[in-house]
């Protein structure tokens, strides 16, 4: 081996371990304003009173951190946090809570994902999604199941979608 190719199989790590220079040092990203975030919350309920279900809707950052709760008068006093646990598990996971149901049962591969500390593996939670770019999602809890949890949820984006094309 030559002395200027050991050189350069030296010289090879030092580079790949180098910052990049035309790499950003601050990240750049969407999310969604309060106000949009409390019109779908608004809409999420509205579609939800629509149908009778007496609800709580969160809608979550992109981070999974509640923007905004609200919760029907009558809506059980478990479903704020059921809810912001929907919420999150969909962001956390960039997939909709019905999605994990289906591939999270017993004996599935990812059935550990039911014992993950916050996680709420019920229907109900769906992203919330801009510019191909996931801004948060909406946790529903309260309808007579996740798929009408969904439905209201899926309204609610529906809704407001016009706004979130920023």
């Amino acid at each position: 081996m030559t002395l200027s190719r050991f050189a350069m199989l030296l010289a090879v790590p030092l580079v790949a371990a180098m910052p990049a220079q035309a790499q950003e040092a601050l990240v750049t990203y969407k999310s969604m304003s309060p106000e949009i975030a409390l019109d779908l919350a608004r809409a999420t309920l509205a579609d939800c009173q629509k149908r009778g279900f007496q609800v709580a809707v969160a809608v979550v950052d992109r981070f999974g951190q509640t923007q905004v709760m609200l919760r029907d008068r009558f809506a059980g006093p478990h479903t704020p946090a059921t809810a912001a646990g929907k919420g999150w598990t969909a962001v956390s996971f960039r997939t909709n809570t019905t999605d994990l149901v289906a591939i999270s049962q017993p004996g599935m591969p990812q059935a550990g994902l039911r014992d993950l500390p916050g996680a709420v593996i019920l229907g109900g939670g769906v992203r919330v999604e801009a510019g191909g770019a996931i801004v948060g999602a909406v946790g529903v809890s309260g309808a007579p199941g996740g798929d009408a949890d969904d439905a209201c949820a899926k309204a609610g984006i529906d809704a407001v979608k016009d706004k979130l094309d920023f």
